[in-house]
């Protein structure tokens, strides 16, 4: 097969499978959903980007984010985007939508998410952000002897 007939056939599937998820995942009785963001990049990083590239959409670092339901491991929603405030609201708004009942809501501390989920939820859910702390080696060696 050709190259360019394999992509545009993952193209069309990718399409068609973002507008079932889209339909198929609304009013969802979910009980306690995580959120996180993993981050990627485009033809670069973000610091290797051509100067006539730079700000541009498709150049850069990207970030997918992604709301899990932590009891059946659903993906609820999922949104690709850059990792500041507006991209937190609409993935968080998108995220609400779909969702039937008040739901416990654990992220990381990104403080995007803070004003995103307010804004989206009111106070139709239980928040938490979970942060982690790191010790050293040393420290940890040393407590574990």
């Amino acid at each position: 097969m050709a190259k360019g007939t394999v992509l545009k056939l993952l193209c069309d599937l990718g399409v068609a499978c973002a507008e079932h998820q889209d339909k198929a995942l609304r009013d969802l009785v979910c009980r306690r959903i995580q959120c996180d963001e993993v981050w990627a990049y485009c033809y670069a990083k973000e610091k290797n980007v051509p100067p006539q590239h730079k700000g541009e959409w498709g150049y850069g670092d990207v970030w997918t984010w992604v709301a899990l339901d932590a009891d059946s491991k659903l993906v609820v929603c999922w949104y690709l985007g850059r990792r500041d405030a507006e991209d937190a609201s609409q993935f968080v708004a998108n995220l609400s939508e779909r969702l039937r009942n008040k739901v416990q809501l654990t992220t990381d501390g990104h403080r995007a998410y803070l004003d995103a989920v307010e804004g989206a939820f009111k106070f139709n859910v239980d928040y938490a952000m979970l942060v982690k702390l790191t010790t050293t080696s040393a420290a940890f060696t040393r407590r574990s002897r």
